[in-house]
């Protein structure tokens, strides 16, 4: 007997980012063809035990109009909020449909944008609003809050499913500081925002990617992690230099988790993750090469030498926590180094900069190369026992179908949200890319969906899925995409069998 859930076959979507109040935020757009797609998953195998996962970032409360990093005592009402918004009501009543069907289970694992899932006020209301007070429907709904993702068996293998984040050092989630604040709740106890230490990503998406975001709806369709895009966002906006000056000192922060203080019986004390290992990083790697040497090649002979500049934003790098401000006079008292920085990026045509910044960011890119091993694939295997013969992740919203040997698989099963598909082509020079700019400098969502290059759409129509199924001769595992309402078979990118 196995000590895990056993089903006849799995399917694992991630990274659905249901939030935004006006449709012009929201980065997701397939929103018919997602409740098509859990309406054929509950038809599948049906006189079998089917899962469907749904493998972090389900909801998106940093996509909501509130001011905290984490929302504790209005946790309830933003989250029912976003599933009464007419955008997404339709998927969370599919939700409703797929537990209503015997031999279904549904499985909410956390990511890093939908932490308050972890609230058991949170919790309640989702099983409240797909479920009722119907107790055969509420028992086929799981959660995996804890950081322990979902692990089950199909057939003779074992399947284990989890975000992603858990390796990210700039998104990780502290569970132990969350099952504080679940305390506080049920105490009656409130949070002081002071009290919350949020980690490196969430502060980019609040502080810099969303007011940026305001004009730009489409600039979180992009990683933010990225060391680049930190150029491409001063680009766009120049007054945010000052927030990315805060942030850039903890890129490459590693979290030792054996050095967290453990204080499981109580609700006091949320304490900031010890970060340990922190490597300098250059300016041209946080700039990008291209946009820093647009710098140099800009640069007026009368101004301060853009070289003695970027060798003193580079030498204030390695200040854990502490901003690239310079003292020195030959800079200026009192002069954030990052304000040099725009000064210089005012020199450069803004199409021009932003070009270089994005051709930076894309920078040998294997985005869409589903076996390339990228570093979640390498930091998650790394840590995952033998026994485990799927491993299955989200968060990068790259998919990826990777044969690690031996009879062991890795996937990752992608994204729901819009994705954009930038070539060399259209990066290539700047006759090349005015019409890209032109998009882009217009900002809105239509914009972005209406447009084509090469006789390609800008958007990408790729909607990711992963299937591990028993077969008669064992155990099969799938990539796929999910195409027109979602109600067909999902089209097949990469299949693993195992004996």
């Amino acid at each position: 007997m196995s000590d895990f859930p056993v089903y006849d076959e799995v399917h694992v979507i991630s990274d659905i980012h249901m939030g935004g109040a006006e449709p012009n935020f929201q980065v997701l757009r397939e929103t018919e063809r997602l409740a098509g797609y859990i309406g054929w998953v509950a038809a599948q195998c049906p006189e079998g035990d089917v899962a469907l996962v749904l493998n972090g970032d389900v909801f998106d409360t940093l996509a909501e109009k509130t001011q905290d990093y984490i929302v504790v005592e209005k946790a309830v009402q933003v989250v029912e909020q976003i599933m009464q918004n007419p955008s997404f009501s339709g998927i969370w009543d599919a939700l409703a449909a797929f537990v209503a069907a015997p031999g279904r289970t549904l499985v909410f694992i956390i990511g890093n944008h939908d932490i308050e899932i972890s609230f058991a006020t949170v919790q309640r209301l989702i099983v409240k609003r797909l479920a009722g007070d119907e107790l055969l429907k509420r028992a086929r709904i799981e959660f995996s809050t804890i950081g322990a993702g979902f692990t089950c068996t199909v057939g003779e293998s074992r399947v284990y499913c989890t975000h992603g984040n858990e390796v990210d050092a700039w998104n990780y989630n502290r569970y132990e500081d969350l099952a504080k604040v679940g305390r506080r709740l049920n105490a009656g106890r409130g949070l002081a925002p002071k009290e919350w230490v949020p980690n490196a990503g969430t502060r980019m998406v609040k502080e810099v990617m969303n007011p940026v975001k305001e004009k730009y709806k489409w600039i979180d369709l992009l990683k933010p992690e990225t060391q680049a895009a930190v150029g491409t966002l001063l680009v766009l906006d120049p007054s945010q230099a000052r927030k990315i000056g805060d942030l850039v000192s903890i890129v490459g922060e590693r979290v030792s988790g054996s050095k967290q203080v453990n204080q499981r019986l109580s609700a006091e004390g949320f304490q900031a993750s010890e970060s340990v290992g922190t490597a300098p990083k250059s300016v041209d790697k946080l700039l990008g090469a291209n946009l820093s040497q647009g710098l140099r090649d800009y640069q007026l002979r009368d101004t301060q030498d853009v070289d003695a500049m970027l060798l003193q934003s580079e030498a204030n790098l390695g200040t854990p926590n502490g901003q690239l401000f310079e003292q020195d006079g030959q800079l200026g008292t009192g002069q954030l180094i990052l304000d040099r920085l725009t000064g210089w990026l005012r020199n450069i045509p803004k199409e021009e900069a932003l070009r270089r910044a994005m051709k930076d960011w894309l920078a040998g890119d294997k985005t869409f190369d589903h076996q390339d091993q990228d570093d979640t694939y390498k930091e998650v295997t790394a840590v995952v026992g033998d026994a485990i013969d799927f491993i299955v992740t989200g968060h990068t919203h790259l998919e990826r179908a990777i044969d690690m040997g031996g009879g062991r698989y890795y996937f990752n099963c992608g994204t729901w949200i819009r994705l954009l598909r930038f070539t060399e082509q259209m990066l290539n020079d700047k006759v090349a890319f005015a019409p890209v700019y032109e998009v882009l400098l217009n900002g809105s969502m239509e914009s972005i969906d209406g447009a084509s290059f090469g006789g390609q759409s800008f958007v990408m129509d790729q909607t990711s899925a992963v299937s591990i199924k028993k077969t008669a001769t064992g155990v099969v595992g799938s990539l796929t995409h999910v195409l027109a309402d979602g109600r067909g078979e999902p089209e097949v990118i990469q299949t693993f069998a195992r004996a």
